[in-house]
């Protein structure tokens, strides 16, 4: 067993995990890349390594420094564990419209977090921009611009891309992702298309966001009202997926992405976010497009703890209208909190199991 130097090292190498059910229901091959098995628990560590990396190579991020990101979460959670382990201040903005358990984790992680109204990226006081003008702002502070600083999508091509094609054994049709910053899927495309020309490489967007009429019409524009996904879908072609060869785009609705999401937990025992549920969704319309027999790739973002007061709470979905896709209408729950308070429920409780 070989033993990994440190938190940063222990980045990457995640296993490819064959989703069972999805792949028996389409007769193709369903792949996720478990990527929430990275040590911060998310694909955005490779970025975060990678961007702190590459800003003590050029010089700008000094011993005792400063790293500031504008982040809906997962990179700032990454950041978060690097700059610990390295010895650097981590400064985090985060629009105001994102889970409670990332900004707790955040904090608890040490990083000091500013939240900002959410508003459009053409808005001066967008989180990203926000996060830029600090970093001038405070002595010894790099900014870590995931969108645009294209480390992100370096790390991608030179790690995930490698590692997803040595465990297939080059035996790859499709890959498909969604995408936030484009680091993930603008590297990992770059990479299976240099090894095969033929993979098809496809992005999933997420209602409400712009990068599904662009892929398909060359055109920015919303499709669908917004979405309750968090860190996907953008209004803007980033750096890092500028360029990027991507054959097509799918539109994933909500209701697809909750499905997906519960159908991961209960078939196939995978506590996944909502990214993943994007995902997963797209490979199986892929799967169907292609046929039995084929073999797709996806990732598998994040882990659904930081989603339990939204994606994984009953009052939530049922006030988004989440609960038929979630399942929740004709199978109810067991609540063993509220059942189990003293021996006389024991026995109402087992009939409701028996039922």
């Amino acid at each position: 067993m070989s033993i990994r130097q440190g938190f940063a090292d222990a980045i990457g190498n995640t296993p490819l995990i064959r989703l069972n059910r999805f792949s028996e229901l389409t007769g193709c091959e369903i792949l996720g890349k478990a990527e929430f098995m990275n040590p911060g628990g998310s694909v955005k560590d490779r970025a975060a390594r990678a961007i702190v990396e590459a800003a003590e190579r050029s010089g700008a991020l000094k011993p005792g420094g400063t790293l500031v990101e504008g982040t809906a979460g997962n990179t700032g959670i990454g950041f978060a564990h690097v700059c610990n382990a390295r010895g650097y201040r981590c400064v985090i903005v985060m629009p105001d419209n994102q889970s409670n358990e990332k900004y707790q984790m955040i904090e608890t992680l040490g990083a000091e977090v500013l939240r900002v109204k959410t508003v459009p990226y053409s808005d001066p006081n967008h989180y990203q921009k926000i996060a830029g003008r600090l970093a001038g702002e405070i002595p010894g502070a790099v900014w870590g611009n995931q969108f645009d600083n294209t480390a992100n999508r370096d790390a991608h091509e030179q790690t995930t891309g490698p590692e997803i094609w040595a465990q297939t054994g080059g035996k790859i049709d499709a890959f498909v992702s969604a995408t936030g910053t484009g680091g993930t899927l603008g590297g990992i495309s770059r990479y299976l298309k240099k090894q095969n020309p033929q993979v098809r490489v496809s992005l999933a967007d997420p209602q409400g966001s712009s990068l599904y009429h662009w892929i398909r019409n060359g055109e920015l524009k919303a499709t669908g009202p917004g979405s309750i996904t968090e860190g996907i879908g953008i209004g803007r072609v980033t750096a890092n997926l500028d360029g990027s060869p991507i054959d097509d785009a799918l539109h994933i609705t909500d209701i697809d992405c909750v499905k997906t999401v519960y159908q991961l937990l209960r078939d196939e025992g995978l506590f996944l976010g909502s990214t993943s549920g994007v995902n997963v969704a797209a490979a199986v319309q892929i799967a169907k497009q292609l046929g039995p027999g084929h073999t797709i790739v996806t990732i598998l973002c994040d882990n659904g703890a930081k989603y339990q007061s939204r994606l994984f709470n009953k009052k939530w979905l049922a006030e988004k209208g989440f609960l038929d896709a979630a399942g929740f209408a004709s199978v109810q729950p067991v609540a063993i909190n509220d059942a189990v308070q003293s021996a006389s429920n024991v026995d109402g409780f087992a009939q409701r199991l028996r039922a």
